[in-house]
C-alpha cells in the first residue's frame, strides 16, 4: 500500500487545474451537426460524474468539495446553459443517448431540465433507443443509468454483462489499449463506479485480482498516464484493491506542479484550447482516482485500527 497523503495530493492538485482551467468545458454551438456537435458534451459530463464520486466518497478536504461545486456550477451555468444546452443537442441528434448520459450525473446532484426528462422518457420507449448502435460496454452503461434514472433497462443488466471483452476473461497478454479502456468502462460500470464493488462477478473480480498489477506496471513502464489513472480507479473498484505503491508514486511524479496530469509521457505544446483537449481527461482521471484510493485507504486504516 502506498502513502495516503500522496495519493490524496494527485486528486486535490487535479481539481486545482481543472478549476483554473474552467473554461476549457465549452461547447461550440456553431459547429456543423454532421461533424460532431455533441462531441464537445463528453468532457462535462465526464466532469459531473467525477464530481459525483467526490461528493459520494466523502473523503474531500473542505476546499476540494468547494472547487467541485464551483466546477458543477460553472459547466451547468456557463456551458450547459441551464441545461439548455442538452435540449439543443437532443433536438440536432434526437436519438443519441448523450445528452441523457450527460444530463443524468448532473440530475443526481441537484440540477434539473425538465425537456431533457420528457425525451428521456420517449426515448426509452422506442426500439431505437434499444438498437443504437454502440458497443457492448457502452451499451451495458446506458442501461445503468437508464437503472439510475428511474427506468426499466433496455436490454437489462443482467443480459449485457457478459456480452463484454472482460466478462471472457480472455489471454491478457492480448490487451491493448482500445481493449483496456474497454476493461476499466466495463469495471466503473458494474460497481456503479465504483460505490459497489460486489457488483463484480467472482470470476471478473478473480481475472483482475491476478492480471491488474501486470497492466499497471506495464503501462506504467510506457508512461501512459491516462490509462494508468483509469487501471488505478479499476484497482479501488476490486473488493480487495492493492493501491500499487509503484503505480501511484509513478502517476504521482507524472503529475505537473500545477496539477495537470499528461496523457502520455509529457505535456503537449499548443494554445491552451488544444492543450486542455489533450490534458483534461487523464486530470480527470487523477481526482476519480485519487478520490476512490483514499476512501479505500481510509477503509482499510480504520478497520486495521478497529
Amino acid at each position: 500500500m502506498t502513502d495516503t497523503r500522496l495519493i490524496h495530493r494527485v486528486g486535490a492538485e487535479a481539481l486545482e487545474w481543472l478549476w483554473a482551467h474552467r473554461d476549457g468545458f465549452r461547447l461550440e454551438p456553431d459547429t456543423d451537426p454532421e461533424t460532431g456537435f455533441l462531441e464537445r458534451f463528453k468532457p462535462i459530463g465526464e466532469l459531473a460524474l467525477i464530481c459525483g464520486v467526490l461528493f459520494r466518497e466523502g473523503v474531500a478536504g473542505s476546499r476540494q468539495a468547494e472547487l467541485a461545486r464551483r466546477l458543477l456550477d460553472h459547466a451547468w451555468r456557463d456551458a450547459l446553459d441551464g441545461g439548455r444546452m442538452l435540449v439543443r443537442g437532443q433536438r440536432v441528434e434526437p436519438f443519441s443517448p448523450v445528452p441523457f448520459e450527460v444530463y443524468l450525473p448532473f440530475r443526481e446532484l441537484g440540477y434539473s431540465q425538465p425537456e431533457i426528462e420528457r425525451a428521456a422518457l420517449l426515448n426509452h420507449r422506442l426500439d431505437s433507443w434499444a438498437r443504437f448502435p454502440v458497443t457492448p460496454t457502452r451499451r451495458l452503461g446506458l442501461s445503468a443509468f437508464q437503472r439510475r434514472f428511474g427506468l426499466d433497462a433496455r436490454p437489462p443488466e443482467a443480459a449485457l454483462a457478459g456480452t463484454t471483452w472482460l466478462a471472457g476473461t480472455p489471454e491478457p497478454w492480448t490487451v491493448e489499449g482500445h481493449t483496456a479502456y474497454d476493461i476499466t468502462h466495463t469495471v466503473f460500470h458494474l460497481t456503479d463506479w465504483g460505490e459497489n464493488p460486489a457488483g463484480l462477478p467472482p470470476a471478473v473480480a478473480g481475472y483482475l485480482d491476478t492480471w491488474l498489477p501486470v497492466w499497471l506496471d506495464d503501462w506504467l513502464d510506457l508512461e501512459r498516464w491516462d490509462l494508468l489513472g483509469e487501471l488505478l480507479v479499476v484497482d479501488a473498484c476490486l473488493p480487495r484493491p492493492t493501491l500499487d505503491a509503484a503505480a501511484w508514486a509513478g502517476l504521482a511524479a507524472a503529475q505537473q506542479p500545477d496539477g495537470a496530469m499528461p496523457a502520455v509521457r509529457t505535456m503537449p505544446d499548443g494554445d491552451a484550447d488544444e492543450v486542455f483537449d489533450q490534458v483534461y481527461h487523464p486530470t480527470l482521471v487523477a481526482a476519480f482516482a485519487s478520490t476512490l484510493a483514499t476512501s479505500r485507504a481510509l477503509t482499510a486504516l480504520a478497520g486495521t485500527a478497529s
